[in-house]
């Protein structure tokens, strides 16, 4: 059965909620360090609903992972709750194809985070629970419109039915520069893609670190060509621009597939020629995000595109952390490119699998959202006490904490970055999942990167990459999913 998932766009953070944050007093800070007995945590919901003995989750590694905490934050989960926590969490990089061996082995946890497109197609097979009853006349309902998002979890409904909840906005990316280098190379911010360029050759053939050797560094580094997920374009949106690489909704309601489109082998010869050039990262195809970080960090590249607000802070703290001048200045979207895309957020879904929806829905996902102490926990790490970010960002979270511990240490670059997204941003369309497109697009979308690997790293022609992509069945597989879209 289809089932059409109903996007909004999601409110945006403000400037005047980030000054009332930079300056939220000492006493709000104190306050928020009361302690709550665990009956304040867990609060009542409309359905009947047995406590747990354990609850098994599955996560990424946007969860404090083992080495800076997760131990010490599982002992105080399960002491604010009495419930066993189990906690499983693959390697972030290759998070999703262990979530495809779970699915597919049918030995599912009770709970998984699942990104847009996992999350649209696993509810299309019924293999995620209907948790509409227990959202419903909840407490988490009523903190959630509270603080006005109620447009977050309407967006994530799929035919009125809600399968999972975002404790946060989806966010999105900033393309991020070194100050430094900017310096060094004389040059200023970019505002069109011929700036950019410049900058990109600047950072590329010169001595943009200043270690006085020319050619040693390059311009830029993406986890991959093309993001496997929407928006699909956001850590290279400079050679996109006009292109998107995936199914978007016209003006009109039809739906087409970009990738099939004349701007899409326009964007190709921008990545193959800046390729070429030797600007963008050559290993670009193979890496994932802790390998691009892990080379801004050592100095190898000037221009990285990550996420706005948290990150803008930890990219600098790590950056100043491993020697290298840490200050970011954060670039408004190129004429060509218009806007920055914001992603659909991930959901935390309890899956068909689980035996007791309601009581994992009472003790678990409403929670985390509690304005207290648990979603503290789920918001900062519980060894440190510099407010080093756990699974929430408390500037992007759904119900916002009552006493925000953190709000003092958010930098006027944090500040910026963010303000910058959410005044040039626009969320990402997300098809809903027909049976074609559950049936072809992790095929197609397969294909697509083979098909971008041969011309932007192989330097392949891109009408003779189109033909190979048309006979692999690329094309059939893309009208398929347009026809079934169009049929709704």
């Amino acid at each position: 059965m289809n089932r059409k998932l109903k996007m909004t766009v999601s409110s945006m953070l403000s400037a005047a909620f980030l000054l009332t944050a930079c300056g939220s007093s000492q006493e709000a800070v104190t306050a928020s360090k009361a302690k709550l007995m665990a009956s304040d945590v867990v609060s009542e919901v409309k359905t009947d609903a047995s406590k747990p003995e354990s609850i098994t989750i599955m996560v990424d590694g946007t969860l404090i992972t083992q080495e800076n905490g997760r131990d010490e934050f599982e002992a105080r989960w399960e002491a604010l709750t009495g419930i066993d926590l189990i906690i499983i969490q693959p390697e972030h990089d290759v998070y999703y194809d262990e979530v495809a061996k779970v699915f597919e082995s049918g030995d599912l946890p009770d709970v998984v985070l699942l990104s847009s497109t996992y999350y649209t197609t696993y509810a299309a097979q019924e293999m995620l629970a209907d948790i509409t009853p227990y959202y419903e006349g909840s407490e988490l309902e009523a903190r959630i419109n509270e603080a006005g998002n109620s447009a977050l979890i309407d967006g994530i409904k799929i035919n009125g039915k809600l399968f999972g909840i975002s404790p946060t906005r989806g966010n999105g990316c900033v393309t991020y520069i070194k100050k430094a280098w900017l310096d060094n190379v004389g040059l200023e911010v970019p505002t069109n893609y011929e700036e950019y360029l410049e900058v990109l050759k600047a950072f590329t053939e010169g001595d943009p670190d200043g270690d006085g050797i020319d050619g040693n560094t390059y311009g830029v580094s993406a986890a991959g060509i093309i993001n496997s997920e929407a928006p699909y374009v956001n850590y290279l949106p400079e050679f996109y621009q006009d292109a998107y690489p995936s199914f978007y909704e016209s003006e009109d309601g039809t739906w087409s597939d970009g990738f099939m489109e004349e701007p899409m082998r326009a964007a190709l010869e921008r990545l193959r020629d800046a390729y070429a050039k030797g600007y963008i990262d050559k290993d670009i195809v193979e890496n994932g995000t802790g390998d691009c970080r892990d080379k801004f960090y050592a100095n190898e590249y000037g221009i990285f595109t990550y996420w706005a607000g948290t990150w803008a802070k930890t990219l600098q703290g790590k950056l100043e952390e491993a020697g290298v001048d840490g200050e970011l200045v954060t670039m408004p979207p190129l004429e060509e490119t218009g806007l920055y895309l914001e992603r659909v957020a991930p959901v935390w879904c309890i899956t068909s699998a689980c035996d007791n929806p309601s009581g994992v829905f009472k003790y678990f996902l409403e929670t985390m959202n509690d304005g207290g102490e648990m979603e503290e926990l789920w918001t900062y790490s519980p060894i440190s006490d510099s407010y080093a970010k756990n699974h929430i960002d408390h500037l992007l979270a759904t119900v916002p904490l009552t006493s925000d511990p953190g709000a003092d240490s958010i930098t006027p670059n944090q500040a910026e970055a963010l303000q910058i997204f959410n005044d040039n941003s626009e969320m990402a369309d997300l098809p809903y999942s027909t049976d074609a497109y559950s049936l072809y697009n992790a095929d197609l979308l397969e294909l697509k990167k083979e098909l971008m690997s041969k011309v932007v790293v192989e330097g392949a022609d891109i009408d003779t990459a189109y033909a190979e992509f048309e006979a692999a069945g690329g094309s059939y597989m893309s009208q398929a999913i347009v026809d079934s879209l169009n049929a709704e």
